[in-house]
């Protein structure tokens, strides 16, 4: 099953219809609960990351029969950030992921409730689902459930503060549609971060080792449209980890649905476009390019179909 997703709002709403949560920086998982078969994480396109998470593990002794929609987050500086969860995220070997939730633990942030007891709440109105996950008492050493909020404006502002990524705004009334990206859910980001698919990658001037850069766009109606090369945040070991896994998806003509630059073409392997990482930038030109890009991480909890609605 497919989470339930927000579209990107203009103006964070008021009045009564409203509730409002931070919005954070992490990976969005749907987690199961139970005595019988612990806890089972999966990502938002379905895949098993249980293996990831080790000291969620835990959450199997508190006795609950649930079904939990979340984020997993680590800290960087003290603040939720995707950049502090990327290494994580694809480790499926136990014992390395045993190691790293020593040296960068993560949290579950735990905002919805579908399942309990066997039973399916989906259908039940967003406040009721709220009151019964938080009657359920999940806190722990690597859990929580976060307040909600009556005034999102303040709440933006205060998340903007914290340097936190954002907010959601939800309707109380609002049923749970797993897989739909629905407008009684909006969403405020603060970070120009977004999702993009490689469409091809490049070494290093006079290296023939190094990675230089990759060619990413964004999907439309027409194809995969290009948005701009990525340099920066590909240095050393983060760009040897990308190449393995481009590198097998190498072909012979460019996956883009529009013309490449000469000077971004030149030296470029193209890859199949089934990649996707996430970039901060200063948002797009006036030519639909991106400014200052950054590489944050691949995300392997996206397929390129997810990004055809919006991303995140």
């Amino acid at each position: 099953m497919r989470p339930m997703l927000a579209t990107k709002g203009s103006v964070v709403p008021g009045g009564g219809e409203w509730l409002h949560e931070v919005k954070w920086d992490g990976v969005r998982v749907l987690v199961r609960v139970d005595g019988r078969s612990g806890v089972r994480l999966s990502s938002r396109n379905e895949n098993d990351v249980t293996a990831a998470y080790p000291e969620l593990q835990a959450l199997a002794g508190s006795g609950l029969d649930v079904l939990l929609d979340g984020e997993v987050v680590a800290l960087l500086d003290g603040v939720p950030t995707f950049a502090a969860i990327a290494d994580r995220m694809h480790v499926r070997d136990v014992r390395r992921a045993e190691q790293l939730s020593k040296a960068n633990p993560v949290t579950l942030i735990v905002f919805d409730l579908l399942r309990i007891d066997g039973r399916d709440v989906m259908g039940r109105p967003l406040t009721e689902r709220r009151s019964r996950l938080e009657a359920l008492g999940v806190e722990g050493p690597s859990w929580q459930v976060p307040a909600t909020y009556d005034d999102g404006r303040m709440l933006f502002e205060a998340t903007r503060g914290q340097r936190l990524e954002g907010v959601v705004s939800k309707k109380r009334g609002s049923l749970y549609v797993p897989g739909r990206r629905s407008a009684d859910w909006l969403k405020f980001p603060h970070r120009p971060t977004r999702s993009y698919v490689v469409g091809g990658w490049r070494l290093e001037t006079d290296s023939e080792s190094r990675l230089g850069a990759v060619l990413v766009g964004q999907p439309t109606d027409e194809g995969l449209s290009y948005r701009g090369r990525v340099g920066s945040g590909i240095a050393g070991k983060v760009g040897q980890r990308l190449v393995d896994v481009l590198a097998p998806l190498a072909t012979q003509r460019s996956p883009f649905c529009d013309e490449v630059p000469r000077v971004d073409a030149k030296g470029t392997t193209w890859v199949r476009p089934e990649v996707v990482v996430e970039i901060a930038s200063l948002g797009l030109t006036p030519g639909q390019r991106l400014r200052q890009p950054s590489y944050l991480g691949v995300r392997t909890d996206l397929d390129p179909a997810d990004l055809e609605d919006g991303d995140g």
